[in-house]
């Protein structure tokens, strides 16, 4: 775990190191709070530019059960690696990227369990269904 963070905040150093040489080069003088606030600004704009259409095609084809996956996964993701860093950062445990892998994986398992039970509930429902609007249209005739 402690490698892939290792890398990680080697990267984001680099990417760090590039901006604030931009900034120099150009003689910007921004601070580096201002130089965060533009360029988390633009992340998040970018992301955003991604993301809308997507969920917007997504409900529109009424796929609101995909977007809520997605919100949640992404949300799982940022919680499992917060943890393992505060455990580093307090010494309550070890970090460990398996740590991570494995509370992933518990919500995958436990999603597709969800998954399958409410698409059993769904079949169900929709047959239930179709059998009473059958008895009806006999009715009908």
């Amino acid at each position: 775990m402690s490698a892939v963070l290792k890398w990680f905040v080697e990267i984001m150093a680099k990417i760090h190191n590039f901006i604030m040489g931009l900034n120099n080069r150009f003689g910007w003088k921004l601070s580096d709070k201002q130089l965060h606030f533009i360029v988390i600004g633009l992340i998040g704009m970018g992301i955003l530019f991604v993301v809308f259409p997507l969920f917007k095609k997504l409900a529109e084809k009424d796929h609101i059960l995909v977007i809520s996956w997605i919100y949640v996964f992404t949300l799982i993701i940022v919680i499992t690696f917060a943890i393992e860093i505060g455990q580093k950062i307090t010494g309550t445990g070890n970090m460990e990227f398996n740590d991570i892998v494995a509370g992933v994986a518990g919500f995958l398992l436990m999603f597709f369990v969800f998954a399958l039970v409410r698409a059993g509930y769904l079949f169900i429902r929709e047959k239930i269904a179709d059998g009473q609007g059958k008895k009806k249209k006999k009715k009908r005739r």
